[in-house]
């Protein structure tokens, strides 16, 4: 078919029920890119955009099996991880990219959602950074998350968020997108850490107020621009800017 022939970015994740964030996130963001998207379900959760109520984690065989026949099916050219939920599942997942390593990752380590619920099981976090993160071609962590990964306390300035970048760099991962979100001033300023080189510094205006699935957004955008070929600065310049864009349209329509 010829549906099978056109780049595809596959996004492995869970439903978000309100719309708001997760694969129907991801899905019509690369979408808006003009790539197609095929995916593979981690878990289905009962939410609405203030609260997850149920989550139901789908057994990891399953994950492994959707990820195989949506890359049998499809020219997958990057994969977009959101939510794994489970140890299990990340490993299930890790398999697979072993099997797919000249297809780019990007993850986006959902660890709880916006009211705090925890989304994936503490004790994930190890396997998390060592079997998964290292083979992904971009991670990309708010500083909450970063926090987390790091097992430090929440950055308080720049070379806090440095140091802890490149604490994970060490542990063998590849790139790293740190996200400023959560960060204070006019600007919102995210780093690109890559080993053995300067930082890059992607700065925007920061816009009043906060919105859910803008990291799942970011993460699905480059994920995009990596599939159409670009560079990962590239990309990542490209994605946030299209981001930026996209909460500058939503929050002109309800002034």
């Amino acid at each position: 078919m010829a549906l099978s022939r056109e780049t595809h970015v596959l996004v492995v994740g869970g439903s978000d029920s309100s719309g708001g964030a997760g694969i129907a996130r991801d899905i019509a963001t690369i979408a808006a890119l003009g790539v197609r998207a095929c995916i593979a379900v981690t878990a289905v959760t009962v939410q609405t955009h203030e609260a997850v109520k149920e989550v139901h984690d789908l057994p990891a065989g399953l994950v492994a099996n959707q990820m195989h026949a949506a890359l049998q099916t499809n020219t997958v050219a990057a994969i977009k991880i959101g939510m794994l939920a489970t140890e299990q599942i990340i490993a299930a997942v890790a398999a697979v990219l072993r099997e797919n390593r000249h297809i780019p990752a990007v993850l986006d380590p959902v660890l709880a959602s916006s009211s705090g619920r925890p989304l994936l099981e503490a004790s994930a976090i190890g396997t998390l950074i060592r079997d998964l993160m290292p083979l992904c071609r971009l991670v990309t962590p708010n500083l909450i998350e970063l926090a987390i990964l790091a097992g430090s306390e929440l950055a308080v300035d720049e070379d806090e968020i440095l140091r802890q970048g490149q604490g994970l760099l060490g542990a063998g991962l590849r790139a790293l997108l740190i996200k400023g979100g959560h960060a204070a001033g006019c600007r919102s300023t995210d780093i690109l850490l890559r080993s053995g080189q300067e930082p890059i510094r992607f700065e925007a205006p920061r816009l009043a107020g906060s919105m859910r699935g803008t990291g799942c957004a970011l993460a699905s955008a480059i994920a995009a621009h990596l599939a159409n070929t670009r560079s990962l600065e590239d990309g990542v310049r490209k994605g946030k800017l299209f981001v930026f864009e996209e909460l500058q349209q939503i929050r002109g329509t309800m002034k």
